[in-house]
């Protein structure tokens, strides 16, 4: 019998910070799928988590742990999958480990994901996206903070951790105008800035000052935005915009959101779905594809480019003889 506890920290340790040096919110997911998991083990088995065994994670306990996420926690599908995802790579690092588990390993890495709908792209409209970034109000440092965040998520479609990962060293105001973010899978990259929102920027970043390691859209305390602040600031002013521009309060706006309408912008103005995925950071080209199926447009547009056939209805009546021949063969 081997130990669960050393494989799992020497997971964590060694491939996820180590080798992968995968980013911390890949880490934060996997510590948060393991803890969900040794709950359910330790209530299933009795032990406490330091006493598992690797064998006391079979397939027929993780298969009972993913359906109890769905019916008692009701996580989603997604989240079934990726909470998978995390199972599964512990499972091929500790192949190498531990060879005479090979037979339970495999039974694990057998355990399908589940196929889940893919919902339609929720983004904002150009009236909507303007009623939001205007919606804070500027008598206050916070609201102006928060004005010239939104308008930097909208133009850029930086993901939230790189929003709030960006520091005043990330951002550049002279000729050609760019922020640089290190985003998912540690890949740098830099997104062009347009002329509106350089000018929110600079003026944000004469009265923000700092150095070029201090956040640029830090807390009042001058520590970095978390994720659930950034959150409710979006929220909030969302439900602001909703007063002047209706058609906000039927969607659900979130900060991804608003990644989403800088894909659909840039959609919507011809932009190659190679141009947008490069300024997305997205690894495969693919991924875009949910924003062209999102636009109604695009598919008007095509349906505008096609001919109406000229063909009568009716059934066939061959003209020659001897194809009439043939036909009633």
């Amino acid at each position: 019998m081997s130990a669960l506890a050393p494989t799992l920290e020497a997971f964590f340790t060694e491939r996820l910070m180590h080798q992968r040096q995968a980013s911390s919110n890949t880490i934060a997911a996997y510590r948060d799928g393991w803890r969900l998991l040794l709950g359910f083990a330790q209530e299933r088995t009795g032990k406490e988590p330091y006493e598992l065994d690797l064998a006391d994670l079979d397939a027929g306990l993780i298969s009972e742990f993913l359906t109890n996420l769905e019916t008692e926690r009701h996580n989603s599908t997604r989240t079934r999958n990726a909470r998978l995802a995390a199972i599964r790579s512990f499972f091929r690092f500790a192949s190498l480990r531990h060879p005479e588990h090979a037979a339970l390993i495999a039974r694990v890495l057998d355990i399908p994901t589940k196929r889940c709908q893919r919902a339609v792209v929720c983004y904002l409209s150009e009236a909507e996206s303007d009623a939001l970034v205007a919606s804070p109000a500027t008598q206050t440092w916070c609201g102006r903070r928060d004005r010239v965040l939104l308008a930097v998520a909208v133009q850029t479609g930086l993901r939230v951790s790189e929003l709030t990962g960006l520091r005043n060293g990330d951002v550049e105001l002279g000729t050609g105008a760019h922020v640089r973010c290190l985003g998912k899978g540690r890949k740098a990259r830099s997104t062009p800035l347009r002329s509106d929102v350089v000018g929110l920027l600079r003026a944000w970043m004469k009265e923000r000052q700092g150095g070029p390691d201090d956040p640029l859209f830090p807390t009042q305390r001058g520590t970095p935005l978390t994720r659930d602040a950034v959150g409710a600031l979006v929220d909030k002013h969302a439900a602001t915009a909703a007063r002047c521009q209706a058609s906000v309060s039927t969607k659900r706006v979130t900060p991804h959101v608003l990644r989403h309408t800088c894909a659909m912008a840039l959609l919507a103005r011809g932009v190659d779905r190679s141009v947008i995925a490069m300024w997305l950071g997205h690894e495969r080209l693919d991924t875009v594809s949910i924003y062209t199926h999102a636009d109604m447009s695009i598919k008007e547009r095509a349906l505008a480019r096609t001919r109406p056939l000229h063909v009568k209805p009716g059934r066939y009546q061959p003209r020659d003889r001897l194809l009439a021949f043939l036909s009633s063969l």
